[in-house]
């Protein structure tokens, strides 16, 4: 009986020690991970649960003034230095990190965590865009114009949230709404912590009824509209708006604060087809400020219209201009060529200069116009050619002159 117990015990130790062996011998070896370019360098598990996407946005500029300009540099400078990590880990969780090294400072731009729960709705934790105004949420890469228009000031750029957010009816429907810190007009979070007790709320909604996966696609597959907002009270800094060669235009007296609720409303519309591309949009931005016993809620407002034309005969899209034949000098291909024009104007409410919360020399309202060349020798190169022109306060002889401002960008992005 003791020999019995002993063999089988000994048997089992033997099994023990030799079945590890047995089952990775037996086991259907892993398919090695998948690496490539798409949009930017990848690599990936072989079934795409877990992804790792390196990007890039670099930018260089040139500016120079036209005339006499206040305020404006004649420079050379690196824009933008974005280069970017985004993938997917766990089949379901996406993620974003983007810091930025341009103009000789580093900030986070980027840092998200995306739960996708399905098409339809995901939440998003994190800093990202703040879901307002639409050219502001355009991509930095995709950008028609070295600068965003002057209207975007109204809007809030970079901030800390938690958002919902997905697609509906299939695909007609986007909303994406959440709660945020809070940030001024035309800002980001720069510090990425909030001192106070109140909240943002902000979202948006983009609807493209006639969109369709069908091909060919109607002439209303790529007309769309958008409304965005937020809610919030905001107590301390006040923003100042600037043109695009960085020129303070506008300023609040020293001592005024933002002082109570602020409320944004932006309605767009938007339409593609074929080489043509055009957006319009509205903002709107009230926000109760105080200095000292003087209170008032100011009511800034503005606009602008965009229109583009790829003179090469691609399809423009808020993504940008895919060449149909790369730059290649020796098959004598260039890349598309697109033609652009803007015209925006900003507006602060008289009741700032009324009451004194104006800083001495800022001027009521801004309006540009702007002429572009834009060359795409791939999807990923983009050459920028662009004059502005700025008249404030409706008077390009006033005590602030017109600023005329011509410049150029080189830019790498994917």
């Amino acid at each position: 009986m003791m020999l019995t117990r002993l063999h089988a015990a000994t048997a089992l130790l033997w099994w023990s020690a030799l079945a590890p062996h047995l089952d990775a011998q037996t086991a259907p070896p892993q398919a090695p991970p998948i690496a490539g370019f798409q949009d930017g360098f990848f690599i990936q598990t072989s079934n795409g649960d877990n992804r790792l996407l390196f990007g890039l946005v670099a930018q260089t500029d040139a500016r120079f003034s036209i005339g006499d300009t206040l305020g404006a540099t004649n420079t050379l400078a690196l824009r933008k230095l974005r280069p970017t990590l985004s993938g997917r880990v766990g089949r379901y969780f996406d993620f974003k990190v983007m810091p930025d090294f341009g103009n000789g400072t580093v900030v986070v731009m980027d840092a998200y965590l995306d739960a996708r729960f399905s098409p339809a709705f995901r939440i998003r934790a994190g800093k990202d865009k703040t879901p307002v105004g639409y050219e502001l949420l355009q991509g930095d890469a995709f950008l028609l114009f070295p600068e965003r228009a002057l209207a975007s000031s109204l809007v809030p750029n970079r901030d800390i949230g938690v958002a919902a957010q997905g697609d509906l009816v299939g695909g007609k429907l986007f909303y994406s709404g959440g709660v945020f810190n809070g940030v001024p007009d035309g800002s980001s979070s720069t510090t990425d912590v909030d001192t106070r007790r109140s909240k943002d709320l902000a979202g948006r909604v983009v609807m493209q009824p006639f969109r369709t996966a069908q091909t060919p696609v109607g002439p209303l597959n790529g007309l769309g509209f958008q409304v965005g907002g937020s809610r919030g009270r905001q107590n301390g800094a006040v923003p100042t708006f600037r043109t695009s060669s960085g020129q303070a235009y506008f300023s609040y007296a020293g001592g005024v604060v933002a002082d109570g609720m602020r409320t944004r409303v932006t309605p767009a519309v938007f339409y593609f087809y074929g080489p043509l591309g055009a957006f319009a949009e509205y903002m709107f931005s009230r926000q109760r400020v105080a200095n000292g016993t003087v209170q008032s809620a100011l009511g800034n407002q503005a606009w602008e219209v965009t229109g583009s034309f790829v003179l090469t005969g691609e399809a423009a899209s808020d993504r940008g201009v895919r060449p149909a034949e790369n730059f290649d000098p020796s098959a004598r291909a260039w890349g598309a060529l697109q033609v652009l024009g803007r015209i925006t104007e900003l507006r602060v409410d008289g009741d700032a200069f009324a009451l004194g919360l104006a800083a001495p020399g800022a001027s009521r309202s801004a309006r540009s116009w702007t002429l572009a060349l834009n060359w795409y020798p791939t999807p990923y190169v983009k050459y920028y050619v662009t004059f502005e022109r700025t008249v404030f306060d409706g008077d390009p002889t006033g005590p602030r002159p017109a600023e005329n401002l011509l410049l150029a960008r080189a830019q790498l992005g994917f």
